[in-house]
């Protein structure tokens, strides 16, 4: 896993509604991103019906790779912060939603799961965050 730690630029504001705080986090998680050379695929992808996966940002490495980006923000790093909320369950719910995506293609790309960690004031990206096995 690599960590690079930086202090958000913007991060969403207490008076925000939910939504708009995870839209908020999102939109600078892909500032973020794209500043570091990846291009934007997909936003918000979800697999069809009940019980499925959604994955917030699917963008490509400058090498090829496929990186499925799961963005976490909190406000303040009580229970363990903005990583702790990326569970198994949660793991398995994006893994599910990238093989969906996956399926589309007629050569599957090397691929990884990211997550960018916003905890108040700091942004942080994980490269390899998780795998699928």
């Amino acid at each position: 896993m690599e960590f690079l730690g930086k202090k958000a630029a913007s991060a969403p504001t207490k008076s925000a509604t939910a939504q708009q705080k995870g839209q908020a986090a999102e939109a600078l998680a892909l500032a973020h991103l794209q500043a570091a050379g990846l291009r934007l695929l997909a936003r918000n992808y979800r697999t069809p019906g009940r019980g499925g996966g959604e994955i917030d940002l699917i963008v490509r490495d400058r090498d090829g790779t496929v990186v499925f980006v799961e963005v976490r923000s909190r406000s303040r790093r009580d229970f363990g912060g903005a990583g702790a909320s990326i569970n198994a369950a949660k793991q398995r719910r994006i893994i599910l939603a990238a093989r969906h995506y996956l399926m589309r293609l007629s050569t599957p790309p090397p691929c990884r799961f990211d997550a960018v960690l916003i905890d108040g004031e700091t942004l942080q990206w994980v490269r390899a965050a998780f795998d699928a096995s």
